[in-house]
């Protein structure tokens, strides 16, 4: 299994200048995102809904790389997403998917079936014209450049470590250095949006 800060750190050699909604990744990711104000991370409540907003972003900015780091938590939440995706085909997308096998971010619950769900082939069957998985970091970090290179949509599962947090959610840390609608207007102002 892939050890998820480990991960992002690889890909941040390879970011660029995409815009990233860091989704399960983000409480690893703040601390290691180099352009924060091209990220969007929306935070744990939203769970389902990051490919959502990514998919909205990358067809708002078509110029614009889009990354999206979901949870299969929040894939099974909304599959239709996958469809949705290969329907419109975006291709600044690239949907990243930190398979754990379990809810972790509610205590560990286990997902059903977990260890035989091929994520990359159900992307596959939904369309997605690129689709990959990675059960260890050498493989990922081999293939991520040319991952990013290929034309989106593009789909990655990657079978990483559960981080189990079993403190209550409103007892919990707070990982983010700002609010979500904080970071959405940074990004505006670093896309030259008006808000």
């Amino acid at each position: 299994m892939i050890n998820t800060a480990e991960m992002l750190k690889i890909f941040q050699q390879y970011r660029g200048d995409a815009l990233v909604v860091p989704g399960r990744g983000g409480r690893h990711w703040i601390n290691i995102s180099t352009k924060p104000n091209r990220d969007a991370p929306l935070g744990d409540p939203s769970m389902g809904g990051h490919a959502s907003f990514a998919l909205g972003l990358a067809l708002a900015r078509s110029n614009e790389k889009v990354v999206v780091f979901d949870s299969e938590g929040d894939l099974l939440m909304s599959l239709g997403m996958l469809a949705t995706v290969a329907e419109q085909r975006p291709k600044n997308f690239y949907h990243f998917l930190l398979d754990n096998e379990c809810y972790a971010t509610t205590g560990g619950q286990p997902v059903p079936n977990a260890q035989n769900v091929r994520y990359d082939a159900l992307a596959r069957g939904a369309g997605y014209p690129s689709a990959h998985a990675f059960d260890n970091i050498e493989s990922f970090a081999i293939n991520v450049e040319r991952i990013l290179a290929e034309p989106g949509p593009v789909f990655v599962a990657l079978k990483v470590t559960p981080e189990v947090n079993n403190t209550p959610i409103g007892q919990r840390k707070k990982w983010q250095t700002r609010k979500p609608v904080e970071a959405l207007r940074d990004m505006q102002k670093e896309l030259g949006i008006a808000g």
